[in-house]
């Protein structure tokens, strides 16, 4: 029998409706889409998919990825927003126009009171190698490996605050016992 998910008051088996159902993306607001893209592009690694701009409202969503290796993203703009919206593991990054501009302006990180979202998390092959880049890149910790009742776990911020947790896999096969 194969395995179909932990069992808990509340659970119901998948309706047949849901079928073909996927988490496509995470959308986080940003202030200044330079700094973010910058600190998503170059410091974990993501590549922008697709950048859509809505003139009319004012805002512009950034949907990034890591691309897997030898994977590849189509050319065509309108063929590559269809797959993109057909991927897996997407963070959209939301830019209203002039945030930028204001230097008092932010958005809430979800960890200060009251708290709401919390973090995303991305999983690296080599946690010890992740955590020297981030220190040679002055990365901002929440948490650093070594510190805490939960080892082998780190928590960074980027631009605006927002947590990320860094782990893994190799080392969490001990969690939760």
């Amino acid at each position: 029998m194969s395995f179909t998910g932990e069992k808990y008051p509340g659970v119901k088996p998948p309706a047949k409706e849901t079928e073909g159902f996927r988490l496509n993306h995470t959308m986080l607001r940003i202030k200044d889409p330079e700094k973010s893209l910058a600190f998503y592009t170059h410091l974990l690694g993501m590549t922008v998919l697709r950048r859509l701009d809505f003139e009319e409202m004012q805002f512009s969503l950034y949907f990034l990825t890591r691309l897997n290796e030898g994977q590849t993203a189509p050319e065509e703009e309108a063929i590559r927003t269809v797959w993109t919206f057909s991927q897996t593991g997407i963070l959209e990054l939301t830019h209203n126009w002039g945030t930028e501009n204001e230097e008092d302006f932010s958005y809430h990180d979800g960890n200060a009171q009251p708290q709401g979202f919390g973090h995303i998390c991305i999983s690296v092959p080599d946690l010890d190698s992740a955590i020297d880049w981030f220190d040679a890149n002055e990365v901002t910790y929440v948490k650093r490996p070594e510190e805490g009742t939960m080892p082998d776990v780190a928590f960074i911020k980027d631009v605006d605050g927002y947590w990320i947790e860094i782990i893994e896999a190799q080392r969490l096969g001990s969690l939760g016992d």
